[in-house]
């Protein structure tokens, strides 16, 4: 598949794409900074994508909910998003998201570098491959384990509490849990942590074989733990952390300068055995 596009100014590239979540709208550490409108096969992206320098790397940054939080989470147009990086020359994703806690141990403010998920959306548009091409991706290791090892040792490294594993299950939204599905989660699902925008982020990043992993910022308890879960609680936490993300982005976009490792990440090969 050709990850086509028409982006505008000509020309521009990047090698690292971040993807910015709730409250991470402008990624602040990004040099000699150009706003690219890319036209995808799907639609537009969320918003223009920010091109430009960090520590020498070229990144694209993209607010996945567009500036100002305009577009809620069963409503973004991933296919777009994941295009547009792609077509752009991306190799590498990390992308920044908001998510409550299952786990007492996992404390708002604290970090998690999933390794699972389970996926409990709806309505959403899963796949580039609606035919005549069918591929049927391995999701049995969803992320990129040289990404996910990259970013726990940079967390650690700046001495900010991270969780290196964690199963994320993936909710339709905007509304958050019930208690009786919370419980579901936590209980029977034995899920660490929640959020809404995972999929199908996750799934489109493996059909176009780019190497991706989530920063996933604890922002709350979920409901399971008896108080309800506020938009206002949310933002309170998520505007304490965002300065150690961009911390967090700057100290690893040059850890990523080079090309992914086919021996250490089957992400690049994903459609090896995938296409039908």
């Amino acid at each position: 598949m050709a990850f086509e596009a028409i982006v505008r100014p000509e020309g521009v590239r990047a090698h690292v794409g971040i993807i910015g979540g709730s409250g991470l709208y402008d990624p602040g550490i990004v040099e000699n900074p150009v706003e690219v409108r890319v036209y995808t096969p799907y639609g537009e992206p969320s918003d223009f994508i920010t091109v430009g320098e960090v520590r020498g790397v070229r990144v694209a940054f993209l607010p996945r909910h567009g500036r100002g939080h305009r577009i809620p989470p069963h409503m973004i147009n991933y296919r777009a998003n994941i295009w547009a990086l792609k077509a752009l020359g991306v190799k590498w994703v990390v992308s920044v998201s908001a998510v409550g806690s299952l786990r007492e141990d996992y404390r708002p403010g604290d970090f998690v570098v999933p390794d699972q998920f389970i996926d409990m959306t709806k309505s959403r548009k899963y796949t580039f491959f609606d035919g005549p091409i069918t591929a049927h991706v391995s999701m049995a290791d969803p992320f990129c384990d040289d990404l996910r090892q990259k970013l726990v040792e940079t967390v650690r490294g700046l001495g900010y509490p991270v969780h290196e594993r964690g199963t994320y299950v993936c909710i339709e939204g905007p509304r958050f849990s019930t208690r009786a599905e919370s419980r579901v989660w936590k209980d029977v699902f034995k899920a660490d942590i929640i959020g809404m925008t995972l999929v199908p982020e996750v799934n489109l990043a493996c059909e176009a074989q780019l190497c991706y992993a989530t920063l996933a910022m604890v922002t709350d308890y979920d409901v399971w733990a008896e108080k309800p879960v506020t938009a206002e609680e949310v933002e309170k936490v998520m505007k304490s952390n965002i300065e150690r993300a961009r911390r967090i982005l700057y100290e690893l976009i040059p850890k990523l300068s080079g090309e992914p490792s086919e021996a250490r990440c089957s992400c690049c090969r994903a459609l090896s055995y995938a296409l039908v």
